[in-house]
Protein backbone atom coordinates (compact mmCIF):
# COMPACT_ATOMS: atom_id res chain seq x y z
CA UNK A 1 0.00 0.00 0.00
CA UNK A 2 1.12 3.54 -0.69
CA UNK A 3 2.14 5.72 2.25
CA UNK A 4 1.41 9.07 0.57
CA UNK A 5 -0.56 9.85 -2.59
CA UNK A 6 -1.56 12.85 -4.66
CA UNK A 7 -5.16 12.45 -5.79
CA UNK A 8 -6.19 14.52 -8.81
CA UNK A 9 -9.95 14.88 -9.09
CA UNK A 10 -11.95 16.19 -12.01
CA UNK A 11 -14.15 19.18 -11.39
CA UNK A 12 -16.58 17.88 -14.02
CA UNK A 13 -17.02 14.64 -12.07
CA UNK A 14 -18.34 16.64 -9.13
CA UNK A 15 -21.37 17.54 -11.25
CA UNK A 16 -22.62 13.97 -11.01
CA UNK A 17 -25.85 13.76 -12.98
CA UNK A 18 -26.19 17.53 -13.00
CA UNK A 19 -25.04 19.74 -15.83
CA UNK A 20 -23.32 22.27 -13.59
CA UNK A 21 -22.05 22.81 -10.07
CA UNK A 22 -21.68 20.23 -7.31
CA UNK A 23 -23.75 17.10 -6.79
CA UNK A 24 -24.00 16.53 -2.99
CA UNK A 25 -24.21 12.76 -3.43
CA UNK A 26 -21.07 12.62 -5.56
CA UNK A 27 -19.27 14.88 -3.09
CA UNK A 28 -20.23 12.59 -0.21
CA UNK A 29 -19.11 9.50 -2.14
CA UNK A 30 -15.71 11.07 -2.73
CA UNK A 31 -15.35 12.18 0.89
CA UNK A 32 -16.19 8.73 2.24
CA UNK A 33 -13.68 7.01 -0.04
CA UNK A 34 -10.94 9.48 0.88
CA UNK A 35 -11.70 9.28 4.60
CA UNK A 36 -11.54 5.48 4.41
CA UNK A 37 -8.14 5.71 2.70
CA UNK A 38 -6.85 7.92 5.51
CA UNK A 39 -8.14 5.50 8.16
CA UNK A 40 -6.16 2.74 6.45
CA UNK A 41 -2.98 4.77 7.00
CA UNK A 42 -2.57 6.56 3.66
CA UNK A 43 -1.63 10.25 3.63
CA UNK A 44 -3.70 12.07 1.01
CA UNK A 45 -2.99 15.32 -0.79
CA UNK A 46 -5.63 16.44 -3.30
CA UNK A 47 -5.81 18.77 -6.28
CA UNK A 48 -9.24 19.25 -7.82
CA UNK A 49 -10.19 20.96 -11.07
CA UNK A 50 -12.82 23.65 -11.53
CA UNK A 51 -14.42 22.69 -14.84
CA UNK A 52 -17.82 22.15 -13.24
CA UNK A 53 -17.92 25.89 -12.54
CA UNK A 54 -15.57 27.65 -14.95
CA UNK A 55 -12.74 26.67 -17.27
CA UNK A 56 -10.28 29.42 -18.17
CA UNK A 57 -9.44 28.19 -21.67
CA UNK A 58 -13.07 27.89 -22.74
CA UNK A 59 -13.71 31.30 -21.22
CA UNK A 60 -11.02 32.86 -23.37
CA UNK A 61 -12.76 31.43 -26.46
CA UNK A 62 -15.88 33.30 -25.40
CA UNK A 63 -14.12 36.63 -25.27
CA UNK A 64 -12.57 36.64 -21.80
CA UNK A 65 -8.97 37.75 -21.45
CA UNK A 66 -6.96 34.51 -21.06
CA UNK A 67 -5.21 35.60 -17.88
CA UNK A 68 -8.46 36.75 -16.26
CA UNK A 69 -10.20 33.60 -17.45
CA UNK A 70 -7.53 31.38 -15.90
CA UNK A 71 -7.77 33.34 -12.66
CA UNK A 72 -11.52 32.74 -12.64
CA UNK A 73 -10.80 29.05 -13.14
CA UNK A 74 -8.41 29.12 -10.17
CA UNK A 75 -11.19 30.54 -8.00
CA UNK A 76 -13.49 27.75 -9.18
CA UNK A 77 -11.00 25.21 -7.82
CA UNK A 78 -11.09 27.00 -4.47
CA UNK A 79 -14.87 26.61 -4.31
CA UNK A 80 -14.59 22.88 -5.04
CA UNK A 81 -11.78 22.48 -2.53
CA UNK A 82 -13.77 24.15 0.23
CA UNK A 83 -16.76 21.92 -0.55
CA UNK A 84 -14.65 18.76 -0.43
CA UNK A 85 -12.90 19.89 2.75
CA UNK A 86 -16.26 20.44 4.42
CA UNK A 87 -17.54 17.05 3.26
CA UNK A 88 -14.44 15.34 4.66
CA UNK A 89 -14.90 17.02 8.02
CA UNK A 90 -18.50 15.74 8.10
CA UNK A 91 -17.03 12.26 7.71
CA UNK A 92 -14.80 12.86 10.72
CA UNK A 93 -11.63 13.40 8.69
CA UNK A 94 -9.59 16.54 9.35
CA UNK A 95 -8.85 18.49 6.17
CA UNK A 96 -6.98 21.69 5.42
CA UNK A 97 -7.38 23.81 2.31
CA UNK A 98 -4.19 25.51 1.12
CA UNK A 99 -4.23 28.03 -1.71
CA UNK A 100 -1.49 28.77 -4.22
CA UNK A 101 -2.15 32.51 -3.93
CA UNK A 102 -2.74 34.33 -0.66
CA UNK A 103 -6.42 34.49 0.32
CA UNK A 104 -6.66 34.11 4.08
CA UNK A 105 -8.99 33.38 5.87
CA UNK A 106 -10.44 31.25 3.04
CA UNK A 107 -7.35 29.08 2.97
CA UNK A 108 -3.76 29.03 4.17
CA UNK A 109 -0.99 29.93 1.77
CA UNK A 110 0.53 26.80 0.24
CA UNK A 111 4.15 25.84 0.71
CA UNK A 112 5.61 22.35 0.25
CA UNK A 113 6.97 22.31 3.78
CA UNK A 114 3.63 23.29 5.33
CA UNK A 115 1.75 20.74 3.22
CA UNK A 116 4.12 17.92 4.19
CA UNK A 117 3.86 18.85 7.87
CA UNK A 118 0.04 18.78 7.73
CA UNK A 119 0.10 15.42 5.96
CA UNK A 120 2.42 14.02 8.62
CA UNK A 121 -0.10 15.15 11.23
CA UNK A 122 -2.91 13.15 9.62
CA UNK A 123 -4.71 15.89 7.73
CA UNK A 124 -6.01 15.60 4.20
CA UNK A 125 -4.38 18.50 2.37
CA UNK A 126 -6.35 20.05 -0.49
CA UNK A 127 -4.31 22.43 -2.61
CA UNK A 128 -6.49 24.93 -4.48
CA UNK A 129 -5.75 27.60 -7.05
CA UNK A 130 -3.78 25.53 -9.54
CA UNK A 131 -0.15 26.61 -9.76
CA UNK A 132 -1.17 30.19 -9.02
CA UNK A 133 -0.22 31.20 -12.56
CA UNK A 134 -2.22 31.50 -15.79
CA UNK A 135 -1.59 29.16 -18.75
CA UNK A 136 -1.06 26.15 -16.46
CA UNK A 137 -3.73 23.49 -15.95
CA UNK A 138 -4.68 21.69 -12.77
CA UNK A 139 -3.05 18.60 -14.34
CA UNK A 140 0.26 20.43 -14.22
CA UNK A 141 -0.52 21.68 -10.72
CA UNK A 142 -1.17 18.07 -9.67
CA UNK A 143 2.15 16.87 -11.06
CA UNK A 144 3.96 19.73 -9.35
CA UNK A 145 2.28 19.17 -5.97
CA UNK A 146 2.87 15.41 -6.16
CA UNK A 147 6.58 16.01 -6.59
CA UNK A 148 6.76 18.77 -3.97
CA UNK A 149 4.93 16.77 -1.30
CA UNK A 150 6.99 13.63 -1.98
CA UNK A 151 3.99 11.53 -2.99
CA UNK A 152 4.71 8.00 -4.17
CA UNK A 153 2.16 8.16 -6.97
CA UNK A 154 -0.27 10.54 -8.61
CA UNK A 155 -3.73 8.99 -8.83
CA UNK A 156 -5.91 10.61 -11.47
CA UNK A 157 -9.53 9.91 -10.66
CA UNK A 158 -11.72 10.40 -13.73
CA UNK A 159 -14.98 9.07 -15.17
CA UNK A 160 -13.03 6.68 -17.44
CA UNK A 161 -11.52 3.44 -16.12
CA UNK A 162 -8.05 3.98 -17.56
CA UNK A 163 -6.07 5.03 -20.61
CA UNK A 164 -7.32 3.90 -24.02
CA UNK A 165 -5.87 3.95 -27.52
CA UNK A 166 -8.71 6.30 -28.48
CA UNK A 167 -11.68 7.96 -26.80
CA UNK A 168 -13.77 4.96 -25.61
CA UNK A 169 -16.89 7.12 -25.57
CA UNK A 170 -16.48 7.74 -29.31
CA UNK A 171 -14.57 4.71 -30.62
CA UNK A 172 -15.99 1.27 -29.74
CA UNK A 173 -12.73 -0.35 -30.90
CA UNK A 174 -10.59 1.61 -28.44
CA UNK A 175 -8.23 -0.63 -26.47
CA UNK A 176 -7.46 -0.12 -22.80
CA UNK A 177 -3.86 -0.24 -21.56
CA UNK A 178 -2.98 -1.87 -18.24
CA UNK A 179 0.35 -0.06 -18.35
CA UNK A 180 1.94 2.45 -20.71
CA UNK A 181 5.10 4.56 -20.70
CA UNK A 182 5.31 8.33 -20.67
CA UNK A 183 7.00 8.20 -24.07
CA UNK A 184 4.18 6.13 -25.55
CA UNK A 185 1.60 8.55 -24.21
CA UNK A 186 3.45 11.43 -25.85
CA UNK A 187 4.09 9.57 -29.11
CA UNK A 188 0.47 8.46 -29.46
CA UNK A 189 -0.87 11.87 -28.48
CA UNK A 190 -3.07 10.33 -25.80
CA UNK A 191 -4.91 12.84 -23.65
CA UNK A 192 -4.03 11.39 -20.28
CA UNK A 193 -2.89 14.76 -18.98
CA UNK A 194 -1.50 17.82 -20.71
CA UNK A 195 2.02 17.68 -22.14
CA UNK A 196 3.55 19.81 -19.40
CA UNK A 197 2.18 17.51 -16.68
CA UNK A 198 3.33 14.34 -18.46
CA UNK A 199 6.80 15.76 -19.05
CA UNK A 200 7.09 16.92 -15.43
CA UNK A 201 6.15 13.45 -14.16
CA UNK A 202 8.51 11.77 -16.61
CA UNK A 203 11.49 13.94 -15.64
CA UNK A 204 10.89 13.35 -11.94
CA UNK A 205 9.92 9.68 -12.07
CA UNK A 206 6.40 10.28 -10.76
CA UNK A 207 4.14 7.35 -11.73
CA UNK A 208 0.57 8.17 -12.74
CA UNK A 209 -2.39 5.85 -12.20
CA UNK A 210 -5.60 6.62 -14.07
CA UNK A 211 -8.83 5.06 -12.79
CA UNK A 212 -12.58 5.60 -12.51
CA UNK A 213 -13.15 7.50 -9.27
CA UNK A 214 -16.88 7.78 -9.86
CA UNK A 215 -17.43 4.09 -9.05
CA UNK A 216 -17.74 3.87 -5.29
CA UNK A 217 -14.98 1.79 -3.72
CA UNK A 218 -12.48 2.13 -6.55
CA UNK A 219 -10.07 4.32 -4.60
CA UNK A 220 -9.77 1.60 -1.97
CA UNK A 221 -9.20 -1.03 -4.65
CA UNK A 222 -6.38 1.01 -6.20
CA UNK A 223 -4.72 1.44 -2.82
CA UNK A 224 -4.92 -2.31 -2.21
CA UNK A 225 -3.18 -2.95 -5.51
CA UNK A 226 -6.12 -4.13 -7.63
CA UNK A 227 -5.49 -3.60 -11.34
CA UNK A 228 -8.57 -1.60 -12.32
CA UNK A 229 -6.98 1.27 -14.23
CA UNK A 230 -3.84 2.18 -16.18
CA UNK A 231 -0.39 2.94 -14.81
CA UNK A 232 1.86 5.38 -16.66
CA UNK A 233 5.53 4.72 -15.92
CA UNK A 234 9.06 4.85 -17.30
CA UNK A 235 10.54 1.96 -19.27
CA UNK A 236 8.66 -0.74 -21.11
CA UNK A 237 4.87 -0.91 -20.70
Amino acid sequence: MYKRILLKLSGESLMGSRGYGIDPDRLTDYARQIAAACKSGVEVCIVIGGGNIFRGLSGSKQGFDRVKGDQMGMLATVINSLALGSALEQEGQSARVLTSVRMEPIGELYSPEHARRLLNEGNVVIVAGGTGNPYFTTDTASALRAIETCAEVMLKGTRVDGVYSADPEKDPEAVKFDSITYDEVLARGLRVMDLTAITLCKENGMPIYVFDMDKVGNLGKVLKGDNIGTKVVSGKS
